[in-house]
């Protein structure tokens, strides 16, 4: 039985996570006004649990031995890692989101391609922490505010099916 938006759970849940993880990797997508209006607040929640734990990290020291040739030498190495409560958020907002890869620019070769994706297990949530949750936080610390993350721009009715279209992108 078809429920909010003419579609099963399954169904809407599929399309959720689809257009919300278009709108946090290109900042703005075209969508349908109903489905603009759903998407807003499954939005908000991610970006809010990540605004609210993405400085949540544990700095240690570890001793690693290299060897180079015949000799081995103990360096120490400082590693950062996620605290308790930004790994949780993390797990929560990566069942909530699909992981966009990394496209390939025109002209990259394969090598650098490699070469500059070789760190990023999960390019979209890592652009999530690192870059738009410090800006979203810097912008709730300014205006004194927390959400409104997301602007819904009506379009006007689609050709063929007069659907009420907009575009709804990130503030």
């Amino acid at each position: 039985m078809p429920g909010k938006l003419g579609r099963t759970s399954e169904q809407r849940v599929a399309i959720l996570r689809n257009q919300a993880s278009s709108l946090l990797w290109y900042g703005k997508i075209e969508t349908t006004k109903a489905r603009a209006k759903e998407l807003r607040s499954y939005v908000e929640k991610i970006i809010t649990a990540a605004v609210n734990t993405y400085d949540d990290t544990i700095e240690s020291s570890k001793v690693v031995t290299e060897k180079t040739g015949k000799k081995e030498k103990e360096v120490t190495v400082t590693v950062v890692k996620d605290g308790p409560k930004k790994l949780a958020a993390r797990r929560r907002i990566m069942s909530k989101l699909y992981d966009l890869q990394e496209i390939k620019a025109f002209n990259e070769s394969k090598s650098a391609y490699k070469a500059r994706t070789e760190e990023v297990a999960h390019p979209l949530i890592e652009k999530l922490f690192n870059e738009i949750a410090p800006k979203y936080a810097q912008r709730n610390d300014e205006k004194n505010c927390a959400g409104g993350y997301t602007r819904i721009i009506t379009l006007g009715e689609r050709r063929g099916d007069a659907a009420e279209t907009a575009i709804i992108e990130l503030v």
